[in-house]
């Protein structure tokens, strides 16, 4: 492996990374990235586990859709494990299908028949949170190999901090724009009902709490009706 040309790749990609807008971009911009750096790649998604539930984000391919539910299904695979922090392992690889796997039997008798060859995935992590898998799949048994988990490993390093980032960006924006919402939706009250700031904002409070209905969802109706309705 040419490891100076994928040093290039490498920076280039990280800067594209971080010049992503939205978090929904940066996640495909990742697993994109897994095909076109990561030697034998043929399809890559990341994982994330919800309690028993995953949920696929960026998939590049069916095939990855099609794994992640069998794992669900099964409630077992390599990519629920290294999804789970509990875990402990932060990569895996699986270099062939058609031979025997103790670890995860009922998994890979189905897996082979989806069309998996070889496997590996790497948890997305930094130092302060875990963000689920990154998984890269390839038709043929043997595609990966060790230059391929050290490329995808360097990937996923780079893609962790980059999902962290823009969604921390994401829910900041959201935090901003909520507050803004809040603040219209006292402003609204207090002119109609003549209410101080902190009578306005406890009416906002005790109708969400009474409602069952989030703050920034009372909010927007304010703004929307004029009113509370």
């Amino acid at each position: 492996m040419d490891w100076r040309a994928f040093a290039q790749q490498m920076a280039s990609m990280a800067r594209d990374l971080l010049a992503q807008e939205t978090v929904g971009a940066t996640l495909r911009h990742i697993t994109r990235a897994a095909t076109e750096c990561v030697a034998g790649c043929d399809a890559a998604g990341i994982l994330l586990l919800r309690g028993k539930r995953a949920e696929t984000l960026a998939p590049t391919d069916d095939l990855v859709i099609e794994s992640d539910r069998l794992q669900e299904h099964l409630a077992e695979g390599p990519c629920f494990d290294a999804a789970r922090t509990s875990v402990g392992e932060r990569v895996f690889r699986i270099s062939d299908f058609t031979a025997a796997q103790e670890r995860w039997p009922a998994y890979a008798a189905r897996a082979r028949d989806l069309g998996v060859g070889s496997m590996m995935g790497f948890l997305l992590y930094t130092d302060d949170e875990d963000l689920g898998a990154l998984n890269l799949y390839a038709h043929r048994p043997g595609s990966f190999t060790d230059d391929s988990e050290t490329a995808g490993w360097l990937l996923a390093s780079h893609a962790a901090v980059a999902f962290s980032s823009a969604r921390s960006h994401a829910q900041m924006e959201q935090a901003m724009a909520t507050r803004h919402t809040i603040g219209e939706a006292m402003g609204i009250l207090m002119g109609s009902h003549r209410l101080t700031e902190d009578q306005a904002f406890d009416v906002l409070r005790r109708y969400s709490q009474e409602k069952n209905i989030k703050l920034r969802e009372v909010a927007r109706r304010v703004c929307h009706e004029g009113r509370l309705t």
